[in-house]
Formats: C-alpha cells, sequence, structure tokens
C-alpha cells in the first residue's frame, strides 16, 4: 500500500466499482431466476392464477432491485463514516 505523502497514513484502496460490479452481476442473476420462475409458473396456469403469478413476478422483482440498491447505499454510508 502507498501511504498519502500529506498525512503519511496509509492510502486506502477503492472497492466501490468492484462492489458495485459485483452487485449488478448478482441483481441481474436474481432477476434472472425470478423471471424464469415466474414464467414457468405462469405458464402451467390459466386464468386468474395466471394473472396473480404475473403479479408476484413484478412484486419479485422490484424486491430484488430494491434490496440490492439498499445493500449499495448501505456500504457507500458505512465507506464514509
Amino acid at each position: 500500500m502507498s501511504d498519502d505523502s500529506q498525512t503519511g497514513t496509509p492510502a486506502r484502496t477503492s472497492t466501490v466499482g468492484t462492489l458495485l460490479i459485483s452487485r449488478v452481476l448478482v441483481t441481474w442473476a436474481e432477476l434472472l431466476v425470478v423471471g424464469f420462475v415466474g414464467a414457468a409458473l405462469g405458464g402451467a396456469a390459466s386464468g386468474p392464477p395466471q394473472l396473480i403469478v404475473y403479479f408476484a413476478t413484478i412484486l419479485a422483482s422490484v424486491a430484488v432491485v430494491m434490496y440490492n440498491v439498499d445493500r449499495l447505499v448501505t456500504v457507500r454510508i458505512r465507506g464514509a463514516t
């Protein structure tokens, strides 16, 4: 690690970019799984249950995105303090 020339303390390397890319890939994989499961269940059902599966798939997709955004914000806040 390199030292900061003004304060003499070790400079911290930023992992925000690495964390963002990995979180994006995890989110993409989770959305892919949710979408395929929703499509499989929706294809097996017909009528009103198919609509309920459709709405549940949308709700699960939004939950995946919100969870991953929350994780990124939490890490960013923790890193700023």
